[in-house]
């Protein structure tokens, strides 16, 4: 994965927000914008999605699309 590159959430670990949940469902599509260092055995990835809204998540809950 790189910064500008189009994602989609393909699943969630954790409990999060109805906003993020609906968007999931929905398919929305959201650019990396940067990348998280979680609790030092992972990288997390911070997404903004077309209503510039931004979440982070982590490398396995986002798939790159075409």
């Amino acid at each position: 994965m790189e910064v500008g590159q189009k994602v989609k959430i393909c699943r969630l670990k954790e409990k999060v927000a109805p906003e993020i949940i609906e968007k999931a469902q929905q398919g929305q599509q959201g650019i990396i914008k940067s990348f998280k260092m979680t609790d030092g055995s992972g990288v997390g990835v911070f997404v903004e999605f077309p209503d510039s809204s931004t979440n982070w998540f982590f490398e396995d809950e986002v798939q790159v699309v075409n």
